[in-house]
């Protein structure tokens, strides 16, 4: 599932305006205000001296009244393209923030991950839980805390880094995972499933097969179509590591590389993921997703992300 980012793929076009905008600020701080201060003190100076010269002729001045303030606060008003900048830096470089080290808010355009999240949900995604990225270039400098089995996390798309994906972590470091009969084995473990009442899929408006998965102690649900196979061979592709897999008619088996994850979507049989295009480099994680915030079409969608 491609994902799309509210505030629109714009990191560096948002990390560019607070530069630009701080570098204005700062300017008109430590030097355009001074000039301003200085011809705004010539003026009055000026003013003073015209008027005693004036006064000191005799002559009565007709002048409005707190001439001498409004000509100080002409010399002291800012241009308009200074108050603006001043006013949108602080704006930016919070949302900057934000967006780079703690939230960042995503909508779902698909149905990959239904029926955990719904097309048309907003969710925020916690940027700092597996440790702290510098912005743009989503380096790691500060070492958190590991994806685990069962979260729910969005990442850079490692066919395209321009996209971002949102998949649930089956496989972490050194995990065998096998994939047949639409069950899974982890590390030699059959994951268990219990069955739930059918799912009315809003997208294909069929009925899927809904299963409780207990995905290593972390329980969700998951979606089956009966009317499709358990892999696609021919969407197979060539990924980095691909030699750690072993495809076959029923399904495949993979060890995941270190520093690599593997992900599926929780609709199953509607999802293009790890069994297609490859494992997820720990160096293309974006955040955790941790809750739905808004759903313009559902209201009772707010909340938690499990």
């Amino acid at each position: 599932m491609t994902m799309q980012s509210i505030l629109g793929n714009f990191a560096l076009i948002l990390f560019v305006l607070m530069v630009v905008t701080g570098v204005i600020w700062v300017l008109d701080v430590f030097v355009l205000s001074k000039q301003r201060r200085a011809a705004a003190d010539k003026a009055l100076a000026e003013y003073d001296a015209r008027t005693a010269k004036l006064t000191a002729d005799g002559i009565r001045l007709d002048t409005q009244q707190n001439a001498r303030e409004k000509l100080e606060a002409e010399h002291l008003r800012q241009p308009t393209w200074i108050e603006y900048s001043g006013s949108f830096f602080p704006v930016i470089a919070l949302v900057f923030v934000l967006r780079s080290f703690l939230f960042e808010p995503f909508k779902i355009p698909s149905s990959s991950m239904v029926p955990t999240l719904l097309v048309g949900d907003l969710i925020l995604v916690n940027k700092f839980t597996y440790g702290i990225r510098l912005p743009i270039i989503n380096q790691k400098i500060i070492q958190i805390n590991d994806p685990q089995r069962g979260d729910v996390m969005v990442f850079k798309y490692p066919m395209d880094m321009s996209q971002d994906y949102i998949k649930r972590v089956v496989g972490v470091p050194g995990d065998k995972i096998t994939y047949e009969g639409k069950k899974l084995t982890v590390n030699g473990k059959p994951v268990s499933y219990t069955a739930q009442d059918d799912y009315l899929d809003d997208e294909s408006l069929v009925y899927k097969k809904q299963f409780q998965e207990e995905l290593t102690g972390v329980q969700h649900r998951i979606l089956n179509d009966d009317r499709a196979p358990t892999l696609n061979l021919g969407d197979v592709r060539d990924f980095p590591n691909k030699e750690a897999c072993t495809y076959t008619q029923e399904g495949f088996t993979c060890v995941v590389p270190a520093g690599n994850y593997f992900m599926m979507g929780d609709n199953r049989d509607n999802s293009a993921d790890s069994r297609y295009w490859g494992f997820v480099p720990d160096k293309n994680i974006v955040g955790k997703a941790v809750a739905v915030w808004m759903n313009f079409s559902n209201m009772r969608r707010i909340g938690g992300i499990r």
